[in-house]
């Protein structure tokens, strides 16, 4: 048995909250803690790292040390004794004998892990293969939303509801220009937030290399400059992130069509562009660089958002053919050539010729090379790894965090996973609650949701009632004199308990956190349209949107409460 002398407990009470943090470690099998004689004692499975035992107690607040400690004899002040127990800034055991985690991938989710494993008291390996910080610096969010907000503005200059009194120019676009303004402000991201910080963490190696699993407690590296090294671990977390995905359409992998990726580092904006895609990417993408030049068809096998509500669908479909993108419903690529400069689409209602391809069909786990089966990790048919609630694989010993996992593909997600399955690796109980969470879509108008569509509730089994305003009843958006879109409500019908939102509205990302908030308070439709909302804003639609369940809108002046 082990002994740890535990520093603060102040009654039984105290005792128990510890027993209970011990016993949550991996690998302990028991613990008797006594708040009269300040100590814990304990039964753990060999190798189970002392610093996850330390780090559990001070995280409630309290401080451990080995009761077996030898006295320092030139302590001698209030600090240097304090130096002594566990949990303080100068720890008795080694950062070499601490647990140590590592972090496959350098994204969203690996670095939330990293970062919060060394809070804990851990030490980390953190292992990328490509580039410092993933896919939403890199080549995802931020390049992505630079581009929609420069395409935004050029379409403004271009065309504006307020054309009347303003009078518009149609703008000049150097796309080599704004490629160099986007790359920019990514690598100045990039080093603030990632790489900066992972250089001035001591506790955290950074290795550049690809890993693969030896077995579900090694790891072997596969340097870029050359050779292998090994690292064992206690603890490891796969964040690998994902890619975009290639549908096997006929002569299209012997073509040079364009993903999400090579999208966003173009320096051209090709006369004709096809998509092929209907949702997230394909949509953001496809409206982006219709608006600084490009003449775009959309090429959807259902529906745009054939997922969600199908409002959602129909009103992005009506704003993008408004503004002259092409959205070819029900169609399918069955061969792709290119010849001459030139690619042609094989479809059931005819030929689709364009400059250049996008192909925004989804993406794929970066999975197929890390040799799970070694390590005993499950992956699904997609080559998703499946977790639990905790984070954690199949493999007792390893975590898994992002879109390299069957959580859904959000980079707030990923983090938010990533900090709790460190929380978890180092002996903590955190889970990761998804019942509200929101999703937005950069389109213009942007889509936003959270909580259950009426087809998701009634798959469910919930009997609901819902309410949908058109933008023409708020007062935002008449000012704007745009009034393109919707806000709908969702209800559970018995309690009125408001459990659904779905927006298409300009800036709707901006006003769909209120409806997280509300969703997470149980609030029902009653309590959100009484609250006080700042008129002449968006958001204030949701008040109106929640007051239609009562009252006719349509009857009330403009900032009636």
């Amino acid at each position: 048995m082990t002994q740890l002398k535990i520093a603060g407990m102040t009654c039984d009470s105290c005792a128990a909250h510890v027993k209970e943090a011990l016993e949550k470690v991996p690998g302990v099998r028991s613990a008797l803690v006594s708040y009269p004689q300040g100590m814990a004692q304990l039964d753990f499975e060999a190798g189970t790292p002392l610093e996850a035992l330390t780090a559990a107690v001070t995280r409630l607040g309290y401080q451990a040390m080995l009761a077996d400690m030898p006295p320092v004899e030139k302590q001698t002040g209030l600090l240097d004794k304090a130096r002594g127990w566990l949990g303080g800034k100068e720890k008795s055991i080694s950062r070499e004998s601490a647990l140590h985690i590592a972090v496959i991938g350098s994204g969203g989710a690996a670095m939330a892990a990293a970062l919060k494993a060394v809070e804990q008291g851990a030490r980390v390996t953190l292992i990328e293969r490509g580039t410092i910080g993933g896919t939403c610096v890199n080549v995802g969010c931020v390049p992505s939303k630079i581009l929609i907000r420069a395409a935004h503005i050029a379409h403004l200059r271009r065309e504006s509801p307020f054309d009347g009194g303003i009078q518009a120019s149609p703008p000049l676009i150097l796309r080599e220009r704004l490629l160099a303004q986007q790359q920019a402000r990514v690598d100045e991201l990039r080093h603030a937030k990632y790489e900066g910080i992972l250089d001035g963490n001591p506790a955290i190696t950074v290795l550049h290399g690809e890993a693969r699993f030896k077995d579900d407690r090694t790891l072997i590296v596969s340097m870029n400059e050359g050779g292998e090294r090994t690292v064992a671990f206690d603890r490891c977390l796969i964040a690998t992130g994902a890619s975009p995905a290639v549908p096997p359409i006929p002569g299209l992998k012997d073509t040079s069509y364009w993903t999400s990726t090579e999208t966003l580092v173009s320096d051209t904006i090709p006369p004709r562009l096809a998509v092929i895609g209907s949702s997230v990417v394909a949509v953001e993408l496809a409206q982006a660089f219709a608006r600084l030049g490009s003449k775009v068809t959309i090429l959807a096998r259902s529906t745009l958002f054939f997922r969600e509500d199908a409002a959602i669908g129909e009103a992005v479909t009506a704003a993008f053919r408004a503004e002259g993108i092409e959205v070819l419903e029900h169609t399918q690529a069955s061969q792709v050539t290119y010849a001459n400069g030139e690619f042609v689409l094989a479809t059931g209602r005819g030929e689709v010729r364009a400059d250049q391809l996008l192909v925004a069909t989804g993406r794929v786990p970066n999975t197929r090379s890390l040799a799970l089966e070694a390590a005993g990790v499950e992956a699904n048919t997609q080559g998703a790894i499946v977790i639990d609630k905790a984070m954690r694989t199949s493999s007792p010993h390893i975590f898994a965090a992002g879109d390299c996992t069957n959580q859904p593909q959000f980079v707030y997600v990923a983090a938010a996973a990533g900090t709790r399955a460190a929380v978890n690796m180092t002996g903590g109980d955190a889970a990761l609650d998804l019942t509200a969470m929101p999703a937005v879509v950069f389109t213009d108008p942007q889509v936003a949701t959270v909580g259950y569509s009426e087809a998701e509730a009634h798959h469910d089994g919930i009997e609901t009632d819902s309410r949908t305003l058109t933008l023409d009843n708020v007062p935002r958006a008449l000012a704007n004199f745009d009034t393109r879109g919707f806000i709908k409500l969702v209800v559970e019908a018995s309690s009125g308990r408001l459990i659904g939102v779905q927006a298409v509205a300009p800036e709707a990302g901006e006003l769909i956190q209120t409806a997280v908030l509300a969703i997470r308070a149980k609030m029902t439709v009653q309590e959100l349209s009484s609250q006080l909302f700042p008129y002449l804003t968006m958001v204030e639609g949701l008040k109106l949107c929640a007051q239609t369940f009562s009252k006719d809108v349509k009857q009330l002046s403009c900032c009636a409460g």
